[in-house]
């Protein structure tokens, strides 16, 4: 589908000038006869007037490039040449009364390459109408606050899609001749348009039941494509768990007779949490051990999961606007988050949680890009599905939950789903809850989601031997960010501790406590641009461990030592902060080589470094999955967003390879023997242990490999070879990728000639291969792009080979002649006439361009540049291009 020439003139959207729909859509009632290029949409509308609109004002009804064949107002036939065009249906005068609105338009589902409305994925009907999909099914009222009442009538010849689906309770279901069948769905609860979902296909499921606290016996099933049934047990397992947890938890039961999800190939996100009827990108339902990673795994449960917290957190208090979008998204991802943490191990989720937020939303932050949490503007909303609404979302819900204490939050959750039940809310109802349960004001507390930027937190410490005091000074700043030149203090809690030089804990005491919570918990709070705190009887100088369980979204600049941060690593009660203090260190180190590489030198080494890490890693057995993550060393993005201005990537890669190879010679047999130590015959299982082990076991062949890449590659094609399960094959196919070896050449044919006909294994065949650090690389994606496999116009493979160069391999896409730029905007202009939201999304990898060195720097806005040239831009990527720019 080609874009609009007339994307140019698309007018931004304001919170400010927000105000109720003119007219209410009381039910809806959908009559829909799928056909592959010729579905007809019946829509019949019961409407009101808004008693807080504007009396007598016109009814204007969004479309997105609708075909409409008849209009009636209350059975009254509308002459379609006056009221509609494809996007917009306008009834000037309506009765100032109820009235009904009838309108059929005609779809062609084969053709919607957009993957937005009613489309086809294989031989599947699928809808997806979040954020504004449902415009191009039926002329609506195309925003969030306006709840409705949904009743669905679908009908299909029942050989091409026997299975009929919608959103709430089946109804009923019948033959209607020439080999065609219905089925009526009807959903009691009211809901926006953004949450309609149907499917119809002939497809494959499994099936179980949920008893919920109350007893009621709800039927869960999930639907796949045919033959692949088996592979949906694990996702089953996760939504009960999810059903159990969020009752425990939250108190929230379920609240419809049937629980549907449904699995689609073709998906431009993870997941949508329509009512009732969830539907997913298939590779976060599809997990069998010959196909599925431990990582693979853990998306499942953490996606099935959060589609199913949805349902009270979005579904049945849903957003009034779309500015209100991290008031369902953030908010559902802590919950994700706190479930995974439950199921799994905390310290590792936390840490996981972090380096997502620290990888995709601080350069966000820095960038052009960078956005409040809560917006004010936005021309393409689906633009704003972005990290700093999901990420840094739900880290101001964390943050919340730390300031005003575990009872005040779950009274203020309590007391939100109680209060705002069956309504569309605003992030200012959401905090009024917990105003009122915790009796403090918040008002402070709002400006984490008025205010774009990442924080930073200066901590400066000083000793006092004569009074045993320590006194540690705190002040904070947010950058400038675009539209925001000036920033007031946040108000953030500071979780902290004091650590003495034997390793053990000090207790914190003051004279004055500024609240119970500082006392008691070591919560401090920094609500102004500087606070002083004084601590007494302390023995010796301690070293400060700071912002625990990293307990406030910001940049730490504090005043630590590397023997500091190795006595920290070894010894810091808070596993965060264990793990942040190697990340400080190896940081520090990647920074002077990275500098010291620049001016022609050899780049530095600390061997004491690489001893904690070895020790860390031997007392693995412990928390495997916790070695694991102590074993990673920062990537190339982290290195480079903490250098901030002037990168080379090609400089940060060579400190990167140098320190890596530096640590694996030191600690070469100690590797080997954690390696063979954790071998397994037993048979595969993804719980967290399970995983943790392997984790553990591939990260230790993985920094071996750095500094003996022979005999590393020989380890690696052997435990390829050996297949156990995909979780070893693909970390062996990993670090056999890294070395331009003839054992990866025949490993990536070998893995291709086996699963060619998996497409999710095919991604990841695709990704490994995109992000080789060579100069070849892009030469090699590029005819990746010919093999059979491979289709523009299908978004995980866009992702896995085209989004994975850009955002997976820095020296390849920020290659020094620019043509990984060129590549990528050329291929985004490709796509843009397939399908806009995926191309804006790829073209985002640009987001931090302006912290490149001069010479990259100009490549970069040379390519963008060409995409702003283009003369018929989607409004997705025209918004994105243009605020790249701006």
């Amino acid at each position: 589908m080609s874009a609009k020439p007339e994307a140019d003139h698309v007018q931004p959207v304001r919170l400010a000038d927000y105000r109720p729909t003119d007219y209410l859509i009381d039910s809806v009632h959908l009559d829909i006869s799928l056909n592959p290029i010729a579905t007809r949409v019946i829509s019949r509308l019961s409407l009101r007037p808004n008693p807080a609109g504007v009396a007598g004002a016109p009814l204007v009804l969004d479309g997105g490039d609708l075909k409409p064949y008849r209009a009636l107002l209350d059975n009254e036939a509308l002459n379609l040449s006056e009221v509609s065009t494809p996007d917009r249906l306008t009834i000037a005068n309506p009765p100032a009364r109820p009235f009904t609105l009838e309108v059929e338009t005609l779809l062609d589902p084969s053709a919607n390459t957009r993957l937005e409305g009613l489309y086809r994925s294989g031989s599947a009907y699928c809808t997806q109408c979040e954020a504004e999909g449902f415009r191009r099914i039926a002329y609506y009222l195309d925003r969030p606050d306006v709840m409705s009442v949904f009743t669905v009538r679908i009908e299909a010849d029942e050989r091409e899609a026997p299975v009929l689906l919608s959103n709430g309770n089946p109804v009923e279901s019948g033959e209607v001749g020439n080999g065609r069948h219905y089925a009526i769905w009807h959903d009691p609860h009211p809901k926006p348009s953004y949450l309609f979902a149907l499917v119809g296909g002939d497809l494959g499921s499994i099936e179980d039941e949920f008893t919920t606290a109350s007893g009621r016996n709800v039927k869960l099933a999930i639907h796949v494509e045919k033959g692949k049934e088996h592979r949906a047990h694990y996702a089953m397992e996760s939504l009960i768990h999810a059903m159990r947890w969020d009752e425990f938890v939250y108190g929230r039961e379920y609240d419809l007779d049937v629980f549907n999800i449904v699995a689609v190939p073709d998906f431009n996100m993870g997941a949508m949490e329509n009512k009732g009827l969830n539907i997913f990108n298939d590779k976060y339902i599809l997990a069998i051990q010959e196909t599925a990673t431990d990582h693979d795994y853990a998306g499942i449960e953490t996606v099935v999961a959060h589609e199913y917290f949805h349902n009270w957190t979005g579904n049945r208090i849903t957003c009034r606007d779309w500015f209100q979008l991290c008031l369902k998204e953030g908010l559902t991802v802590y919950r994700d988050q706190e479930f995974t943490a439950d199921q799994r191990s905390r310290a590792v989720g936390r840490i996981a949680s972090v380096r997502t937020l620290r990888a995709a939303q601080f350069p966000e932050d820095a960038g052009p890009l960078a956005h409040n949490v809560r917006p004010d503007t936005y021309s393409e909303i689906n633009n704003f599905y972005t990290a700093t609404v999901y990420e840094k979302g739900a880290e101001i819900i964390r943050m919340l939950r730390c300031l005003i204490g575990h009872e005040a939050y779950h009274n203020g959750m309590a007391l939100y789903f109680e209060r705002y039940d069956g309504k569309a809310a605003t992030v200012e109802d959401f905090l009024s809850c917990f105003a009122e349960s915790a009796g403090r004001d918040l008002g402070q507390f709002f400006h984490w989601y008025q205010q774009a930027g990442t924080p930073k937190l200066t901590a400066r410490g000083s000793y006092d031997a004569e009074t045993k005091t320590y006194t540690l000074d705190l002040s904070q700043a947010t950058p400038p960010t675009p539209g925001q030149p000036e920033k007031k203090p946040l108000l953030m809690p500071i979780r902290l501790g004091l650590i003495g030089r034997d390793g053990q804990e000090i207790p914190l005491v003051q004279d004055n406590p500024a609240s119970p919570r500082e006392a008691k918990y070591g919560i401090f709070e920094l609500a102004d641009a500087q606070r002083r705190i004084v601590f007494k009887d302390v023995p010796s100088k301690p070293v400060p461990s700071l912002v625990r369980r990293f307990s406030a979204p910001v940049i730490l600049d504090v005043d630590l030592d590397e023997d500091d941060l190795l006595l920290m690593m070894a010894h810091d009660s808070d596993p965060f902060n264990r793990w942040q203090a190697a990340q400080t260190l190896a940081t520090r180190l990647l920074i002077r080589s990275t500098q010291l590489i620049r001016a022609g030198e050899l780049p530095d080494f600390n061997p004491a470094f690489a001893e904690a890490l070895g020790a860390a890693i031997e007392a693995g057995d412990a928390d495997p999955a916790f070695a694991a993550q102590m074993a990673a060393l920062p990537s190339e993005g982290d290195i480079a967003r903490d250098i901030g201005s002037d990168v080379d990537p090609d400089a940060i890669f060579l400190a990167r390879r140098a320190l890596r190879s530096d640590i694996g010679k030191l600690l070469g047999e100690r590797l080997l023997a954690v390696y063979d130590r954790l071998a397994s015959d037993a048979p595969y299982s993804p719980d967290a242990a399970s995983a943790g082990r392997r984790a553990l076991r591939n990260a230790c062949l993985d920094l071996y490999a750095a500094a003996h890449s022979s005999d590393g590659s020989e380890i690696a094609m052997r435990q390829f070879q050996a297949g156990a399960n995909m979780t070893d094959q693909m970390a062996a196919l990993a670090v056999l990728s890294a070395y331009a070896t003839q054992q990866r050449e025949r490993a990536l044919d070998s893995f291709f000639r086996s699963h060619a006909d998996e497409p999710l294994i095919v991604d990841k065949w695709f990704s490994l291969q995109a992000m080789i650090p060579e100069p070849e690389t892009l030469a090699r994606v590029k005819r990746l792009m010919h093999n059979h496999a491979f289709s523009l116009t299908n978004p995980n493979r866009v992702r896995a080979l085209i989004g994975a160069f850009a955002t997976g391999n820095p020296t390849g896409f920020n290659s020094a002649d620019g043509a990984g730029y060129r590549f990528v905007a050329e291929t985004v202009l490709k796509l843009d006439e397939v399908n806009p939201q995926v191309a804006a999304r790829l073209l985002s990898a640009f987001r931090s361009w302006r912290n490149l060195e001069a010479g990259r720097r100009a490549l970069a806005r040379e390519a963008l540049e060409l995409v702003a040239g283009h003369s018929a831009l989607s409004p997705d990527l025209r918004d994105i291009v243009a605020r790249s720019l701006a």
